[in-house]
């Protein structure tokens, strides 16, 4: 048995190297049929050319990033209240009725697309359990897949695959614990650097509380070529999306919810108390899982960027031109291409980061990065995801969280390596770079006031 589930982690942390290590790694064909797939969309559109990303690599490329706070606000951020005309909502019953609606049709319809109405049912096997020490803590581990229903249509086969832990001691008193369901490795592919940020698991472990490991990529491929198979591939049959059809964000999203349902069926897991989490890319699809999915109790959105908590409307590292390329774009509705081309902009959307971090509210949330530059306006290696940017759009959705009674983050600009917490928001900086690790033990102490609320 414990053969089986170290081939299963094998093939759950190979089918994950395309995703850490980004598009480098994938074959030129993929991104051939990427380039294609972004190309068709373009044309359905009627788009002319499509402008350039920012270059985050050369600081002497006419289009540069932009490191710089003094010309990094050439829109203003929307109010996350106000709809159509201006008009502001003014009570917790209009947002839950009225504005919260609106946004949560923009998102659909401009940033992540429509999930179908109706998805495949996804039958959960246990394919292993094995008793170990892991991190210096006795656990329980299972290797959890999830097989989607294809009768359908059978030419294409998904599984999600997660990997469930447990301490023992809370297994053998049959105890039911808090989960923070992680968007990560389940282990570290061969090859790529060690992640400090992995620790988190030791941690969560020695708090007495169990966490689960889901690959998104056994969902949706993390590219434009797969869009015709994983589950988007499988509601559509084969064929391409629709311009409003859910991107791989949604997708990901979709697919941490269904580890949340399994989670409801777990003896040893309180599904009242699942924590998400996500860093980069992972962490755009844990927002974007809080966001449409109002049982998670809280969550950790690390390094999101754009896409994520970032906003659009701020000229700062990655830009929507980037999110729009050919590497990225699938992450997104296809009708997101249009704001990357003349005529429209980032201020023609109709909403923006701070309205997607709002739809948590009032559920407690915490937001991290690292340092955003190095001094005199040079990048540091996390300043490409816009931490002062993400800091003001928390800020700004914290207008719903105060309208609805929770106490919002307070403060015209971001700490730096220091915590901002509200008890019910949490802005925290560090030090080291694109990793989540030093923000853990901050988060993990925020989860447990979260907990000791619900």
């Amino acid at each position: 048995m414990r053969a089986a589930l170290s081939l299963g982690l094998a093939i759950l942390a190979a089918v994950s190297v395309a995703a850490a290590v980004g598009k480098a790694a994938q074959p030129n064909s993929t991104q051939a049929a990427s380039g294609a797939e972004r190309a068709r969309e373009i044309g359905l559109l009627g788009l002319g050319a499509m402008r350039r990303g920012a270059d985050g690599q050369n600081p002497a490329a006419p289009n540069a990033a932009n490191y710089d706070e003094a010309t990094a606000n050439p829109y203003p951020l929307p109010d996350p209240l106000a709809g159509a005309g201006g008009r502001r909502v003014a009570t917790p019953a209009q947002w839950w009725s009225v504005r919260r609606p609106q946004i949560l049709k923009a998102m659909d319809e401009a940033l992540y697309g429509k999930a179908p109405a109706r998805t495949p049912r996804v039958d959960w096997t246990v394919k292993e359990t094995r008793r170990e020490t892991l991190f210096g803590v006795p656990a329980v581990s299972k290797l959890l897949d999830g097989r989607l229903d294809n009768a359908a249509f059978p030419a294409v086969e998904v599984h999600i695959q997660a990997l469930l832990v447990a301490p023992e001691a809370a297994v053998t008193a049959r105890r039911k614990t808090p989960v923070i369901l992680s968007i990560d490795f389940a282990r570290r592919p061969p090859g790529l650097p060690a992640d400090p940020g992995v620790d988190y698991r030791r941690q969560i472990l020695e708090r007495g509380w169990s966490y689960v490991v889901f690959d998104p990529t056994t969902v949706q491929a993390d590219n434009g070529a797969g869009l015709t198979s994983g589950v988007i591939g499988l509601v559509n049959r084969g064929k391409p999306r629709s311009l409003d059809d859910w991107g791989v964000l949604r997708a990901w999203a979709w697919g941490a919810s269904r580890i949340l349902d399994r989670l409801a069926v777990e003896p040893n897991a309180d599904a009242s108390k699942v924590a998400i989490f996500g860093h980069s890319r992972y962490g755009k699809a844990a927002l974007v899982a809080m966001a449409y999915d109002r049982r998670f109790a809280t969550g950790f959105i690390s390094s999101s960027g754009a896409g994520g908590a970032a906003p659009y409307r701020r000229h700062w590292g990655e830009q929507i031109e980037n999110v729009a390329a050919a590497n990225e774009f699938h992450w997104m509705a296809g009708n997101f291409l249009k704001y990357a081309a003349d005529p429209l902009t980032a201020n023609d959307l109709p909403v923006d980061a701070n309205a997607v971090i709002a739809m948590v509210a009032p559920r407690p949330i915490f937001i991290g990065a690292g340092r955003s530059t190095t001094g005199a306006g040079l990048p540091s290696s996390d300043g490409w995801v816009d931490p002062p940017g993400m800091f003001k759009a928390e800020a700004s959705a914290g207008q719903v969280w105060r309208l609805l009674g929770k106490r919002p983050l307070g403060g015209a600009a971001p700490p730096m390596m220091s915590l901002a917490d509200s008890g019910d928001m949490a802005f925290r900086q560090h030090d080291q770079g694109h990793t989540p690790g030093p923000n853990w033990s901050w988060f993990l102490d925020f989860a447990a006031r979260a907990f000791a609320a619900n």
